[in-house]
């Protein structure tokens, strides 16, 4: 079976090392490819990944490309099997991956499938979601409707079993490769931001499930750059703009 997954980096010299090696430490049911696209890395992110990780296909973009695009540089050398996209601030401590393709292999009714997210402190991050809307996105934020917040991450429900979802997050997840490839990755639109969204609604379109699976879990060192700089704000907002586009503006 053909298992590869792939990481875009950009500047993570700081924490890529402790992400490949709890993958190649934890994933040992299948045999495992991994492909690191690099955007243009400054802080000797390349270097380190050349000297200390020779296993590891890299590939050097000679400029930033963004999330989407980063990932969709290794198409063309992905068939058929299954394929991860790990963000550079994950972390395992079991086989997930293992376990992941194991209920894939049941169901192949599923495209899409990611584990339960935590925090670094063992808390759970509250990421399958629902589509995103003007209202959850904009009137969550609003004095009084912080509620909505709840619904859209779908907090208050008790996810405790193999759930359907209609918003798979970005930074950890399983997709069929063949279907990766058929629905042609990312859309190129997207720099940062929305892209996931997007992706899993061309998924549900192509006839398959997105299935939330707690039973195993990655731990995500979250730095949530979009509420914490005036860049990331503004590059949310416009990807969000381009989402609404191009699905609807519902409320």
């Amino acid at each position: 079976m053909n298992i590869t997954g792939c990481i875009v980096t950009y500047n993570n010299a700081d924490c890529i090392e402790i992400c490949i090696n709890s993958l190649f430490r934890c994933f040992r049911k299948y045999s495992f490819t991994l492909y690191i696209s690099d955007n243009g890395s400054t802080d000797g992110t390349m270097e380190l990944i050349e000297e200390r990780y020779p296993d590891v296909i890299l590939i050097k973009n000679r400029k930033n490309l963004g999330f989407g695009m980063g990932h969709n540089q290794i198409l063309p050398t992905i068939n058929h099997g299954y394929h991860f996209i790990i963000n550079p601030d994950i972390y395992v401590d079991s086989d997930v991956m293992g376990n992941l393709i194991d209920y894939m292999e049941e169901n192949p009714d599923i495209g899409i499938i990611t584990p339960l997210i935590k925090n670094v402190d063992g808390s759970i991050q509250h990421l399958p979601k629902r589509n995103p809307t003007i209202r959850y996105l904009g009137l969550s934020k609003l004095p009084g409707f912080h509620y909505l917040r709840k619904e859209y991450t779908r907090e208050n429900e008790n996810l405790t079993q193999p759930t359907e979802i209609s918003f798979c997050t970005g930074c950890f997840f399983c997709i069929r490769s063949a279907l990766l490839k058929k629905i042609s990755g990312f859309d190129k639109r997207f720099f940062m931001y929305f892209e996931d969204a997007d992706l899993t609604r061309e998924v549900r379109l192509s006839g398959y499930k997105i299935v939330y699976y707690p039973f195993t879990y990655v731990i995500h060192r979250w730095k949530r750059d979009n509420v914490k700089s005036l860049k990331g704000i503004f590059r949310e907002i416009y990807s969000m703009i381009k989402y609404f586009n191009k699905w609807g503006w519902r409320f």
